[in-house]
């Protein structure tokens, strides 16, 4: 059965954004970006709230720029041709290769697990927090940066129960951004 992965950039003290929203801190050089790429690469679909969603639009004529590094090109075409599946009250239609969810979370989720195919994953925090509460991630990536920063939007809601994990990975890279991946046990 395919799994579902929750992956984001994420400060030492367990914020994917700042205290106003802010995400620069997080900006992966060449290295990170190729290793999103390859991960990216080997997913079957992506489920997207609204708001990353409507981020991530930017990735659909990215490859345009003739100017931007390849790395850059390279995850915008891999972007393009991957499967999202948008969650959202307010948008009435979507672009490129994206599709509103008509099901809930739980329905969509169990029916796409049980297709064949590669694994799935979830962004943003938002759907990602509703995904977790429902025990639905299978896998937690997070990539630390070596930055505190106080307050924010927080990489893990606050739940009821523990998740109990078992670390499957790691790797440090240049940019002192430490990944860690783990399975739910």
């Amino acid at each position: 059965m395919r799994k579902v992965t929750y992956s984001m950039g994420v400060s030492l003290d367990g914020f994917i954004a700042g205290p106003n929203g802010e995400i620069d801190w997080s900006a992966p050089d060449e290295e990170l970006h190729r290793f999103h790429n390859e991960q990216t690469r080997d997913l079957g679909a992506h489920f997207c709230g609204r708001g990353l969603y409507e981020v991530m639009l930017y990735w659909e004529t990215a490859d345009e720029n003739p100017s931007a590094p390849e790395h850059v090109l390279e995850f915008a075409r891999i972007w393009k041709q991957l499967p999202k599946i948008v969650f959202s009250e307010t948008l009435e239609k979507v672009e490129g290769n994206a599709t509103l969810a008509t099901d809930g979370i739980a329905e969509e989720v169990a029916r796409l697990k049980q297709q064949p195919g590669k694994d799935l994953a979830v962004g943003g925090a938002g759907l990602a927090s509703a995904f977790t509460k429902l025990g639905l991630v299978d896998e937690y990536r997070l990539f630390v940066s070596p930055v505190v920063l106080g307050g924010g939007t927080r990489f893990f809601p606050a739940l009821e129960e523990r998740i109990n994990l078992e670390l499957v990975e790691t790797r440090t890279f240049g940019s002192r951004v430490v990944y860690v991946r783990y399975r739910r046990v």
